[in-house]
């Protein structure tokens, strides 16, 4: 059975322009498990309120941050793939979950290689319901309509595993390395507490206060606020942090529903008031750098810092295409063709 691979990130406007953006973010937010409101009151929020106002500014920022390639996102996604596909003997697919780049597109191209068994590979570290789960949601719901025979199996989340931990931990000393910091923020992106609670499947575990991210659970799999939390204590134990030089926090909130917290901009400010001047902030719910990692914390988070009294403000990047990280996709590629039972 000839075996392939189709990496799927979150996806991209095709241009910074404003009727592109709003196509975007249409797809985007119109998905129930992004904005996970009935469809008849979440059409009238998203395109009765937030795209006649909301393109226009999401379009000024992307042109900050285009690049002439293309978006970022795009761009860095496809420099991985290319990578990868030299170190694996199996054809590797690039998808996107919204925008032009389709999932359907996806696993359409490796169909005619002659692929019969995908490993789907949502390029997200933690498992959310707007993350993983759309993806793999999407990905069955278009393998029934489209490629019945097709098999597809999917790598489960990897945050906590050994050897992503060591890479990422590398990638945060490699980038601090002659750089002045008295604080690391790990900033991840939010979601609402809801998908916390409707993600446990115990229906009772989480309860998003001091100690049930802390308190063994069979929830955990599916709980991002506490795989966000394990990253940042597990990269913290890898790098020997002391307890008082860094804490978690999330970005990128929408609306006017409870959030994740602390939320990254207040944490920023909240810092700066407090007198650190020199900051570093790492952004490891994201593989690629993107908008919310180039414009939302490199640019109006360090504003923040500077109008704060912070002097120096580092952005660590993401993952990217790092040696080390195509290295490990690889091998964990390379393991599941040998079997299956291995993926990560």
């Amino acid at each position: 059975m000839k075996k392939g691979i189709l990496l799927v990130n979150l996806g991209s406007p095709d241009s910074p322009e404003p009727k592109d953006v709003k196509k975007y973010l249409g797809e985007f937010l119109m998905d129930e498990r992004v904005i996970d409101i009935p469809y008849a009151a979440r059409a009238l929020l998203v395109r009765g309120i937030i795209l006649k106002t909301r393109p226009k500014a999401s379009a000024a920022a992307y042109k900050k941050i285009w690049w002439k390639e293309g978006s970022p996102l795009i761009v860095l996604s496809e420099r991985l793939q290319n990578k990868i596909q030299k170190q694996v003997d199996y054809p590797v697919a690039l998808a996107m979950r919204y925008g032009s780049m389709s999932i359907l597109k996806g696993l359409q191209e490796l169909v005619d290689k002659g692929v019969e068994e995908v490993l789907l590979f949502p390029l997200y570290p933690q498992f959310a319901m707007a993350t993983t789960e759309t993806i793999t949601v999407l990905a069955e719901k278009l393998r029934q309509l489209h490629f019945p025979n097709l098999k597809i199996e999917s790598v489960p989340a990897f945050y906590n595993k050994p050897d992503y931990i060591e890479v990422l931990a590398n990638s945060i000393k490699e980038h601090l390395k002659g750089k002045s910091y008295d604080y690391l923020l790990f900033s991840y992106h939010g979601v609402p507490e809801r998908h916390i609670r409707k993600s446990d499947v115990t229906k009772s575990h989480c309860k998003i206060d001091g100690s049930c991210c802390e308190t063994a659970s069979k929830a955990h799999e599916f709980c991002y606020r506490h795989q966000c939390k394990e990253v940042t204590r597990l990269v913290a134990e890898k790098l020997q942090f002391e307890p008082d030089i860094y804490s978690t926090s999330f970005q990128s909130r929408l609306g006017f529903d409870p959030w994740l917290q602390p939320y990254t901009d207040r944490t920023i400010e909240r810092l700066g008031k407090k007198g650190v001047k020199n900051m570093a902030i790492v952004t490891p719910a994201f593989v690629s750098d993107c908008l919310e990692t180039l414009e939302e914390i490199a640019m109006e988070g360090q504003e923040i810092f500077h109008e704060m009294g912070g002097k120096n403000f580092t952005t660590i990047p993401c993952l990217n295409d790092d040696k080390d990280f195509v290295d490990l996709l690889s091998k964990w590629i390379n393991e599941w063709a040998i079997a299956p039972v291995k993926i990560v």
